[in-house]
């Protein structure tokens, strides 16, 4: 069973353990596909050696090019050489995020797969700029990698947001849970849906004497219980892999992850930009953040890409 027939995986020359790659050939192994391996290369030095004609400039480029392919080439062979289809692509240029993209763009890859960095103290993630701006502008989904292993019989979380009426709320819903019982199936896993939701506000409880914050709570869980069954009942999800919980997402997904041991997080995100990711942000990102294994970002079906207007 392929679920991604055209995988990009990203990796890091800085990084001796290529945790991305690892994650990637073992995917491939699993559902077959076409895998491509992506580097993108930058030396600043070089575009600025005024004492060098274009053309040289030009073939020190191409060089260095040369030398990350024949690299990649010999940190692939053992796997070409046991019959995966791997592609291997360097490219000059001096926004990685943007490279990335754009090979997307360019060639319809249907999943990017890229490492994270590790927190050496509280072996979290941690996201550079470069992850965000794929996060947040990759057309396709992201599988954000952590070294968190891939158990048979391992758990899987769709995270949803059962409670709203929005249909790009539900929309993302049903992408999510469809492409985390796809996993499940290729990685012999249980998946559990986890919905999160607003305590009792407690301004209103202080402002408004007749409020009843026991009522208000009970009401909202039923709420949001009774959506996520309903969500559960479409796709036969057992009732005891359904969890809703109090709580903000970013809280309550990476401390039901940890619970469960899950191996992966299923995750929608809107992908805002601009000025409005920057002083509102994105549920999703600030759930990403917090959790210690992998992640698999989804965008809504009708999600465009800022960069194919450009």
């Amino acid at each position: 069973m392929s679920i991604y027939n055209n995988v990009l995986v990203v990796l890091d020359p800085t990084t001796e353990q290529q945790k991305a790659l690892d994650r990637a050939l073992e995917l491939t192994r699993k559902q077959g596909g076409k895998l491509t391996a992506f580097l993108s290369v930058y030396e600043f030095s070089y575009e600025m050696t005024t004492m060098l004609s274009g053309d040289e400039r030009e073939a020190m480029k191409q060089a260095v090019i040369k030398d990350r392919e024949i690299w990649l080439s010999s940190l692939l062979a053992p796997a070409t050489a046991a019959g995966l289809d791997i592609a291997i692509q360097v490219v000059w240029h001096n926004r990685p995020f943007e490279a990335v993209v754009k090979a997307v763009l360019e060639h319809n890859f249907d999943l990017v797969i890229k490492g994270t960095h590790d927190h050496d103290v509280l072996k979290s993630m941690i996201f550079t700029p470069t992850d965000w701006h794929i996060l947040r502008k990759c057309p396709c989904p992201v599988l954000l990698v952590k070294e968190h292993a891939w158990p048979e019989q391992g758990n899987i979380i769709a995270a949803v947001n059962a409670g709203s009426e929005q249909e790009h709320h539900k929309s993302l819903n049903k992408r999510v849970i469809t492409k985390a019982l796809q996993m499940a199936e290729l990685l012999h896993a249980k998946v559990h849906l986890v919905n999160a939701y607003p305590g009792t506000p407690v301004n209103i409880a202080i402002e408004i004497p007749e409020f009843n914050p026991q009522e208000y709570n009970s009401t909202m869980q039923r709420h949001h219980k009774e959506a996520v069954k309903l969500l559960a009942d479409d796709y036969a999800i057992p009732a005891d892999q359904c969890h809703v919980l109090e709580g903000m997402p970013e809280d309550v997904i990476p401390k039901l992850a940890r619970k469960l041991d899950a191996e992966m997080v299923l995750i929608g995100t809107i992908g805002r930009t601009g000025l409005s990711a920057a002083i509102i942000g994105n549920t999703a990102e600030h759930v990403i953040d917090r959790l210690d294994c992998d992640v698999l970002a989804l965008k809504p079906e009708n999600f465009v890409c800022p960069l194919e207007k450009s």
